[in-house]
């Protein structure tokens, strides 16, 4: 008698279909554990909150700015003291990184080249692009082997290719070096673990701090948990490969 294993996609139907009240396309069918670095922002609770929800979760490590001690990624200098407890509870399956910063000392992002000043130039990299990097130098020991996820919070205007309007200069210029770094330690983690998939994430237009002062020029607005549930379906889906993905909450593919 020949017994067949179902496959993933299978294994996922049959749990959809009997688990009506499931509305996210499940992450993981065993158990994971999971960090979220900005727990506290909208879409980084909404992450949490969705993660204590999931029936496989064991344990959800929170890491916010407003903890004791807590981080700031303009003093990356300090991130090694405030992870002892997040190392503590470690390895994880999927780390989130639900940073980043579109106002910068409460100044909008420039809209033209006479705005540009190198200072908050220099405040946007740093807060984008810069801190994010370290602190994943930071926690790449911390991802389990196997099947896992490093996903941090990027944005379409980062794609060099998506770029027909112009303008954002500092914004659109950071989060593009944040692909290039994340996509550059992807290709090296992954020669340890192939299985390891390192995603920028692509949230749309979530109702939150820091996209208030432009909702009224946006299409769809989401909610935090509308964005981070698409997003999760999203991860679920992704197969392997060299470098790292570029994905919006609905799973569709950005260009770089």
């Amino acid at each position: 008698m020949v017994v067949k294993i179902p496959t993933r996609d299978e294994e996922i139907f049959l749990l959809l279909f009997f688990s009506p009240i499931l509305m996210t396309y499940p992450i993981f069918l065993t158990p994971f554990r999971a960090l979220v670095i900005g727990s506290t922002g909208a879409i980084g609770e909404a992450f949490v909150k969705a993660f204590k929800a999931d029936s496989q979760c064991e344990h959800v490590e929170e890491l916010s700015r407003s903890q004791n001690p807590g981080f700031d990624l303009n003093h990356p200098q300090d991130f090694e003291g405030c992870l002892e407890k997040a190392r503590a509870a470690g390895p994880y399956q999927i780390i989130v990184d639900a940073t980043g910063a579109l106002t910068i000392d409460n100044i909008g992002p420039e809209k033209a080249l006479r705005q540009l000043e190198a200072d908050r130039l220099t405040r946007s990299f740093q807060v984008n692009a810069i801190g994010p990097a370290l602190m994943l130098k930071c926690l790449a020991p911390l991802i389990a082997p196997g099947r896992v996820f490093y996903a941090k919070l990027s944005a379409r205007v980062g794609s060099i290719a998506d770029n027909g309007r112009g303008g954002w200069y500092g914004y659109r210029a950071s989060k593009a070096a944040l692909n290039m770094l994340l996509h550059t330690a992807a290709i090296e983690l992954q020669r340890r673990n192939p299985q390891l998939r390192v995603v920028a994430l692509q949230p749309g237009t979530v109702e939150s701090n820091l996209s208030k002062p432009f909702l009224a020029a946006a299409g769809q607005i989401l909610t935090p948990q509308e964005s981070v549930s698409g997003l999760l379906s999203a991860l679920a889906k992704i197969e392997p490969r060299q470098g790292a993905h570029f994905i919006d909450y609905q799973g569709h593919e950005i260009a770089w």
